[in-house]
């Protein structure tokens, strides 16, 4: 029943999109590089604190050091994210903060997540 239910829901976008008035929402608009499950929690996170450290991020999204570091360099490279490295003493400290470009790649991500609910819950 679901499945029919699904299929349903299907054809109605379908045929929706296919009206002139209708705006279908794209999947490959859907920006890859952020919808991953951790990148998404660092931009996140980075989009409601000004800077966060690296063991801040950490704690906060309970990642190993490993997986954080790379998919925060993933983000950096993107331009999404910028990293700033310095010393407390002797300790290195990283610091994130989201960047102009990482900011508009998280409100296009956002838009077009509530376009994909919008049109699933119009169905």
């Amino acid at each position: 029943m679901a499945k029919a239910r699904l299929q349903a829901s299907g054809s109605r976008m379908r045929a929706e999109a296919s009206r002139p008035s209708a705006r279908p929402v794209p999947a490959e608009r859907l920006d890859r590089l952020i919808h991953e499950r951790l990148r998404l929690a660092i931009i996140s996170a980075l989009a409601v604190n000004d800077s966060l450290t690296f063991a801040e991020l950490k704690s906060l999204l309970k990642a190993s050091d490993g997986n954080l570091s790379v998919h925060a360099r993933k983000l950096e490279q993107a331009g999404y994210v910028a990293c700033t490295k310095a010393f407390e003493g002797r300790i290195p400290k990283t610091t994130y903060r989201l960047t102009a470009a990482g900011r508009r790649a998280l409100d296009r991500y956002l838009n077009h997540m509530e376009a994909l609910i919008r049109a699933a819950r119009a169905g």
